[in-house]
């Protein structure tokens, strides 16, 4: 396999089928290939024990058998190894914790019942291993621990009843414990793809929801679910065993593990998987320090060291934090003498950046408390790193820390004398803020002028860029989120600023009245202004168009929008939407279309609305929000004459619809029963009614009958009225119904 594709997974199964068939002699090298770049694949190491065992090679299946057993705890591949053990006839196994080994309990116990019994006390020492088999494993959550469960209490009743009733009772509970265990458990183990081979990680979804199956799973497993002392640490070992086999390239799961150890008191053990994971990780800087760092709490300083030492390695490959981190241990360990004399080495190394004078410098300053030798540093550091901005803006932070204010403006000065145009933005930004904080006013002024002439020409501002504006006098005096006006007044001088800049250029009308052409003003404002505050986006809305479901994408708008308004079947107050589309014309849908759409569309909008319509709407008052109060425009509907018309036929407009049925008089008088208002979901068009109705002769009856005859219809307003005022006492006395509210004078009342 080449070793860019090494950890191809297609691959490895191409060549461990093509094993398959193939004699021992050529197999193994196969085996032993893929076995080095997936070493916890149980399917790889099963193939390749079965294939030594079918050519009776005992020998090379006890070493295969050797190097994979304890870092492959998988079910399958421990049953081929009792297979073997019992072919040899050596008994030696392992305590099945998985949810999986059920079978090898089961194999063990019918082991244990064949074994030959000469006399009585073999009889009872058989008896007695069989019952402590059964014991053990009715009480590791299995998928077999039912059976096992029924299975025990025969073989009990099967030795005597009378001892069987003691038993069973003694453990009934704690095979219940682990049967409601297994439920739980199995919901975790589900979720885990068992043939997953070992590869690094990778950004696949596959992969990440593997690895949130195994931290769920291991959870669960250290909430010890049994609450067994004495086995929670063996099954939590193996569980993580287990995981290691499928996430052997993840140095958080080895991390997890090693810690675990460490705080469970087995620091050897902790050590040892340290050991193994930089064995699967070899280049981990993280693993390294984790180590270095458990061997270092524990007192193995040379240990400690070694691994430092490993992180130098080679000088050209070496990296400045590990310089850092190693005059830090020295530090710690040895003394500040020690620490100083690798700092003196390591600056002479190609690997070491500023980062090492900064580091080394703070560490003298704060432990010596001597701020000459930090000093030192720093003027040894500049003459190397004086192109680094960042180099000279820690060396500006450690001079405030002294309030040497003269020595910081040298440096400014010196830097700025040095730099690039492009690369001294921020020196003169720090050198702006620091005038504003400890200079004078005519030294502050100065400054920022000096800081508009030289940065002029790297910012696309021309002229502008050497005029004062309010912008400069806002950022003069804020301080951190304090700021001298408003955000509004803030925008609106961003703005303008950026018109400013603009000027003799072409601007699109549409980018002025929506913002959207201010939204790059930022990479231009001024130091100090909160680029928060002039990154608004605001909506274009002249491209704002009414809402209709039945209209499809790409469609026109209908002619009669009015309409279209009144029969959105999403609004849930139609009569609010038209009064504050009507009143309102700056939030008018309408309107808002118009923007984009030709004059001669609005004429024929207000053409397809009829009269009625545009009376009622040319009467309504202005208001604010976004739907008017419904009393006002139910007193105004009272207040209102609109023509009846008696009609065979359905009106064509959409937006009217046909009132339910209204109740009855008897109802309206005394009926106890509730009649709610019916909702707009229940409101249907008239015209789909009619088409409901399937004999003429009915339509005829109906449209016959006589207003007399019809139900009265409903005041809503006065309506209304009375539930605001019986409202306290609906209060006093709890919930009172829809009809209650509709007896007495209200049994005549029409619209």
């Amino acid at each position: 396999m080449a070793a860019v594709d090494k950890y191809n997974v297609e691959s490895a199964e191409i060549l461990a089928n093509s094993a398959l068939h193939l004699p021992i002699t050529q197999a193994a090298p196969i085996y032993e290939q893929l076995l080095t770049i997936f070493p916890t694949a149980a399917k790889y190491w099963r193939q390749y024990v079965e294939a030594q065992m079918g050519v009776n090679n005992d020998d090379a299946t006890k070493q295969i058998f050797s190097r994979c057993l304890l870092n492959c705890l998988h079910v399958p591949l421990w049953r081929c190894y009792i297979r073997f053990i019992r072919k040899v006839n050596d008994r030696k196994g392992v305590e099945g914790a998985d949810i999986a080994s059920g079978p090898i309990w089961m194999e063990y116990i019918a082991f244990l019942k064949s074994m030959p019994a000469v006399n009585t006390q073999e009889e009872t020492q058989r008896m007695t291993a069989v019952r402590k088999a059964y014991q053990k494993a009715i009480v590791t959550p299995t998928h077999h621990i039912e059976q096992l469960w029924r299975d025990y209490e025969n073989f009990e009743n099967s030795v005597s009843r009378q001892l069987a009733k003691g038993l069973l009772s003694e453990y009934q509970p704690k095979y219940n414990s682990a049967r409601a265990v297994y439920r739980e458990l199995k919901k975790y183990v589900d979720e885990i793809d068992w043939n997953m081979l070992a590869v690094p990680p990778t950004d696949s979804c596959k992969d990440q929801m593997q690895w949130v199956a195994w931290k769920r799973l291991l959870a669960f497993e250290k909430g010890n679910p049994q609450r067994i002392d004495s086995a929670s640490n063996k099954r939590i070992i193996f569980s993580y065993e287990q995981c290691l086999m499928y996430l052997y390239h993840y140095p958080d799961i080895w991390y997890d593990y090693a810690t675990w150890q460490a705080k469970s008191g087995s620091m050897d053990a902790a050590v040892k998987v340290f050991q193994r994971a930089l064995k699967a990780l070899p280049e981990s800087e993280m693993l390294k320090y984790a180590y270095a760092e458990l061997e270092e709490s524990r007192g193995a300083l040379q240990s400690a060291k070694k691994l430092y030492e490993s992180l130098l390695g080679d000088a050209a490959e070496t990296t400045a934090l590990a310089h850092i981190q190693f005059i830090r241990f020295l530090r710690r360990n040895e003394g500040v003498e020690a620490a100083r004399k690798y700092f003196l080495d390591a600056r002479k190394s190609p690997s070491c950046t500023y980062h090492v004078y900064v580091a080394y410098a703070l560490m003298a300053f704060c432990l010596d408390k001597d701020p000459k030798v930090a000093h030192n540093v720093f003027e040894a550091g500049l003459k190397q790193f004086m192109h680094e901005p960042v180099y000279i803006l820690e060396y500006a932070d450690f001079l405030s820390c002294l309030n040497d204010d003269r020595n910081i403006r040298a440096l400014f000065e010196r830097a700025l004398s040095s730099l690039p145009q492009e690369e001294s933005i921020e020196i003169w930004k720090r050198f702006t803020q620091f005038e504003k904080t400890y200079g004078d006013l005519a030294s502050m002024l100065k400054v920022e002028q000096r800081r508009k002439e030289a940065l002029s020409g790297t910012i696309e501002e021309g002229a502008s860029a050497l005029e004062t504006s309010l912008l400069d006098l806002i950022s003069r005096y804020s301080f951190k989120d304090l700021w001298p006006c408003s955000s509004k007044d803030l925008d609106h001088l961003s703005r303008q600023e950026w018109l400013s800049k603009n000027i003799g250029k072409k601007v699109d009308k549409s980018a002025l009245s929506n913002g959207s052409a201010m939204t790059d003003k930022s990479t231009s404002a001024p130091s100090g202004v909160p680029t928060a505050s002039l990154k608004v986006l605001r909506p274009d809305t002249s491209q704002m168009v009414i809402y209709d479901p039945r209209q499809h994408h790409g469609t026109t708008v209908p002619s009669n929008t009015t309409t279209a308004i009144l029969a959105a079947p999403n609004l849930s107050n139609p009569m609010a939407t038209v009064v504050g589309a009507a009143s309102n014309p700056l939030s008018n849908p309408i309107v808002s279309m118009v923007d984009g759409v030709s004059s001669k569309a609005f004429d024929e909008v207000l053409k397809a609305t009829p009269p009625a319509l545009s009376a009622f709407l040319a009467g309504l008052p202005s208001i604010e929000g976004p739907a008017p109060n419904v009393d006002i425009v139910l007193s105004i509907c009272l207040q209102n004459d609109y023509p009846t018309v008696q009609t065979k036929k359905a009106t064509s407009l959409p937006s009217q619809r046909t009132a339910g049925p209204a109740p009855s008089t008897s109802d309206l008088s005394g009926s106890s029963k509730s009649h709610p208002i019916p909702s707009n979901s229940s409101f249907r068009p008239r015209d789909r009614q009619l088409g409901k109705r399937k004999d003429q002769d009915r339509q005829e009856e109906e449209e016959s009958t006589t207003v007399q005859s019809q139900p009265l219809q409903r005041d809503a307003f006065r309506i209304r009225q009375m539930q605001k005022a019986r409202g306290g006492s609906a209060s006093q006395t709890g919930s009172v119904s829809y009809g209650s509210a509709l007896s007495g004078d209200l049994s005549g009342s029409t619209c």
